[in-house]
């Protein structure tokens, strides 16, 4: 199970954190990523990292802004999101992969197998 959390309202140029924890059967679980949807629209991909938190991805959109990080202790997976724009509008979701290689940080929806219930994260203009 994993809950997603620090989702909100934010003005264009601020900063928000999101938080994704996992818990129940956590040893199937390896790669984390943050996917984000908009009404109507196709999810995307976002951010994701590795097991081991030597590799990571990100969307063009979002490179340089946005970091990804994980405390594999806590089971849990951080999106620190800067100079936010309202284009970075969405419901966010962080899910989780299957094993697919220590240092895999997967983009592709379907290589992930759980996902949480996702954030709400607005930015006005």
């Amino acid at each position: 199970q994993l809950q997603a959390s620090g989702g909100g309202l934010v003005q264009a140029g601020g900063s928000l954190k999101l938080s994704c924890a996992a818990s129940g059967r956590t040893d199937s679980m390896y790669a984390m990523g943050w996917f984000r949807q908009a009404p109507g629209k196709e999810r995307e991909f976002v951010a994701a990292v590795s097991w081991s938190g030597v590799s990571t991805a990100y969307a063009d959109s979002v490179k340089g802004r946005f970091t990804i990080s994980k405390d594999n202790a806590r089971k849990m997976v951080f999106l620190q999101m800067n100079s936010l724009e309202p284009e970075d509008t969405d419901v966010y979701y962080c899910a989780v992969t299957g094993f697919r290689g220590w240092h895999a940080a997967p983009t592709d929806s379907s290589d992930y197998a759980y996902w949480g219930q996702g954030t709400q994260v607005t930015v006005s203009s």
